[in-house]
């Protein structure tokens, strides 16, 4: 891996350079992890000139949850816990003759940049904007792998749940037992805030586990994801407790699932974010449910659950091949409850067999 963490940094180093920049910091901790295989709490990385250098607040403790960084780079300690490697990387730039840093202006605090100028005066600070963050979309097969047992993962805690008793337990409770067995199935952790939903409160977006019980008859909406070695993915399903559903029940949900299938047939190189995102939307918009939709359909998964691209009306680029995205349409009614379901697929050419579905727990309206 040393290798790939090396040709990401020759990346991004074409990158700023080319923008005349003689080093570049990076700060924010998933760009950090990117680069350097690792990232220590507090760490930053400073590349060039002449070596690149991981700078902690405190020594590694090895944590599987934080990676493994590079050997290839020089690991730096501070040598006093309360100091800011963000100070310490901008006079170890300007002691190596570097008279230009671009860094990452939109995770720097204003006091944290005014302190680098402070410190290295004679340092032209540049924006490096979100060029990690573009490098970062679209992923190598080691970095699929990952987000594939990630899913994995997910799919047996949310199969493990689907088999036990529902009927009187709270919104709160299942959300930390499916979290357990994430954890149990050998994720770092969740990937993010395990949401449940139960009846009025089932289809809204990240909704927060409340101390409400399931009853018979109720939608039952959940969205969880594994953390594996830093990469996140997202599922999300809805079901129906104790008895058959009713009619508007079927409805509701046969509207989201055509809506999500949609979205899902879209995702081929070359489409327009706004094309997958109108692709799942005008199937729920013609049906009346325009207002209470969310802002997107989907977005991009990797070491954030939430990153480029952005599937959504106003977004502006095109899919390329080995991106993860989420699709992710649902459809809430107000003191009645709702549909969303949701999947993490790679996109791929139809040469390759199209979009790969990574989440692969059922979509079928069960009856638990």
């Amino acid at each position: 891996m040393s290798e790939v963490y090396a040709v990401r940094r020759g990346l991004l180093r074409d990158r700023y350079a080319g923008a005349g920049s003689a080093a570049a910091l990076v700060s924010r901790p998933a760009n950090v992890r990117y680069l350097a295989g690792g990232a220590p709490p507090g760490a930053v990385l400073l590349l060039g000139p002449g070596q690149d250098v991981l700078l902690c607040p405190r020594a590694p403790t090895g944590d599987p949850a934080h990676g493994r960084p590079d050997e290839q780079l020089r690991l730096t300690v501070l040598p006093a816990p309360d100091g800011d490697p963000v100070v310490a990387a901008a006079d170890l730039a300007l002691s190596l003759d570097a008279d230009s840093l671009a860094v990452e202006e939109h995770d720097l605090t204003v006091a944290r940049h005014r302190a680098m100028g402070s410190v290295a005066p004679r340092l032209r600070l540049a924006d490096l904007g979100f060029t990690v963050e573009q490098l970062r979309v679209v992923k190598d097969e080691e970095e699929i792998a990952c987000l594939r047992i990630a899913a994995e993962i997910t799919d047996q805690a949310l199969g493990e749940l689907l088999e036990s008793i529902l009927v009187g337990r709270t919104e709160r409770h299942l959300a930390l037992e499916l979290e357990r067995r994430l954890v149990d199935h050998g994720a770092d952790g969740p990937a993010f805030s395990t949401s449940v939903g139960t009846g009025p409160n089932s289809g809204q977006g990240r909704h927060r586990p409340s101390d409400r019980r399931v009853e018979e008859g109720d939608f039952l909406s959940v969205c969880l994801g594994a953390n594996y070695r830093g990469y996140r993915c997202e599922i999300g399903r809805t079901f129906v407790i104790g008895t058959a559903p009713a009619a508007w029940q079927i409805e509701l949900y046969d509207l989201v699932f055509a809506a999500q299938r949609a979205g899902r047939e879209a995702l081929v190189p070359g489409a327009a974010y706004r094309d997958v995102d109108h692709a799942a939307r005008h199937l729920l918009d013609s049906a009346g449910h325009t207002e209470g939709l969310q802002a997107w359909t989907g977005h991009g998964v990797g070491l954030e659950i939430d990153e480029d691209p952005q599937l959504a009306p106003t977004a502006m680029g095109k899919l390329d091949a080995c991106v993860p995205v989420t699709v992710e349409p649902g459809v809430h009614l107000p003191g009645r409850g709702g549909v969303r379901i949701d999947d993490t697929l790679v996109v791929r050419p139809e040469a390759d067999g199209g979009p790969e579905l990574l989440t692969i727990t059922t979509k079928e309206l069960l009856a638990l």
